[in-house]
């Protein structure tokens, strides 16, 4: 996917010189509430959502031409180009993309075998990239009475991306934190999507079991220009208050939280999928997020307007390291519907059923997920009273 290059967007780009780039120091992106863009972001009628089609906002020129950069100057496992797409027929709607290069250049995962494995400094981890890799250090400006702040988040590049713009979303790596899902990680993934004026730039979160390659905090950012069957997928309420849906649709049922805005809604949706994300990982129930620009819960449609924030979440069984001999992985962008494929092969062969198959294999049995779906919505009663 072509990007185009933000010529006036200098000021998180890498020295010429190589020895420069340490003493540079990490640049910060500061962001007001004025920069969260909650009006309805919407695909162009005439275009599946290439950004050159669509206005950039401040953001998305900061991540855009310093990963432009990074990629021109090697910092990648692999050079990526323009991925073979194809939309697989269905009802489903799967967006399939041929990406060789990740399959067989990506970093070998860590050894991890529980949701709640500890940090271990011996281990790979996001304070041994290279200066090169960050792009910028991402705070917000706590510029409202009551807003909460924001603790620094550095956005680096995926040196084995998925697609154009993949960066990774680190709060403060030197704590050391485990892949357990924290509340200001979440902010700061959601506010991200709302930084960007591109409605297919998307976040999301993989635990420890559910796919997580590196057991130290990080989420994932990325630029799909394809619309997503999770984007206006109908839901069912699971509670008097509507604080909680149940997403059925096709690829995987899942739990859907919804945000029109930032301030106190933003916060009490934080607040609910962390404490849904803390009950998995306390009951080793390994788990994927995907956060995205959406439509409203309720009786909607593929083409309903993206009004707001859709945060989804898919307990499903564990999975420890990478299955050799599948056509793809399954994470939080395949349960979404964008299927990352290794081999030339897979990619032409491809049936919806057959991806179906592989993502259904990976969800909890039925009586596991009604014990996980009666809890969450204890979770939630417990916050109403």
């Amino acid at each position: 996917m072509a990007i185009p290059y933000d010529s006036n967007e200098v000021s998180y780009l890498l020295p010429s010189n190589k020895e420069d780039w340490e003493e540079q120091g990490i640049p910060d992106f500061v962001y007001g509430q004025e920069e969260l863009l909650m009006r309805e972001i919407q695909w162009p009628r005439n275009a599946s959502g290439v950004p050159g089609a669509l206005p950039l906002s401040r953001f998305d020129s900061a991540v855009c031409s310093a990963w432009r950069q990074r990629m021109e100057l090697g910092l990648f496992r692999y050079h990526l180009g323009e991925l073979q797409t194809q939309t697989l027929p269905g009802a489903v709607g799967f967006v399939a993309q041929l990406n060789v290069e990740r399959g067989v250049q990506r970093r070998r995962p860590q050894s991890i075998r529980s949701v709640r494995q500890p940090f271990d400094p011996e281990q790979f981890n996001f304070n041994k990239v290279r200066p090169g890799e960050i792009l910028f250090r991402l705070h917000r400006e706590p510029d409202l009475p009551g807003a909460v702040q924001q603790e620094d988040i550095l956005v680096m590049i995926n040196v084995s991306p998925l697609e154009w713009g993949h960066v990774l979303l680190v709060p403060e790596p030197a704590r050391g934190l485990p892949q357990r899902l924290l509340p200001g990680a979440l902010r700061a993934g959601v506010e991200a999507v709302l930084l960007s004026l591109h409605p297919g730039f998307r976040v999301g979160f993989n635990s420890l079991g559910g796919l997580a390659s590196v057991n130290h905090l990080h989420l994932h950012g990325y630029y799909l220009a394809h619309r997503l069957p999770v984007e206006g997928a109908p839901s069912e309420p699971l509670d008097p208050g509507g604080h909680l849906h149940f997403l059925q649709a096709l690829p995987a049922p899942g739990f859907l939280f919804y945000t029109g805005g930032p301030g106190p809604d933003l916060e009490a949706l934080v607040s609910r999928v962390c404490r849904a994300t803390d009950y998995l990982t306390d009951h080793e129930i390994a788990h994927n997020l995907f956060v995205t620009r959406g439509a409203l819960p309720g009786k909607t449609s593929p083409s309903s307007a993206l009004t707001g924030v859709r945060v989804i979440l898919w307990a499903r069984k564990s999975s420890f390291g990478i299955k050799e001999g599948e056509a793809f992985n399954v994470a939080l962008c395949e349960l979404a519907g964008h299927l990352p494929i290794k081999t030339s092969q897979d990619f032409t062969s491809l049936t919806e059923a057959a991806a179906l198959t592989l993502i259904q294999d990976c969800l909890l049995p039925p009586a596991q997920a009604e014990e996980v779906q009666a809890a969450l919505v204890a979770l939630v009663a417990q916050e109403e009273q």
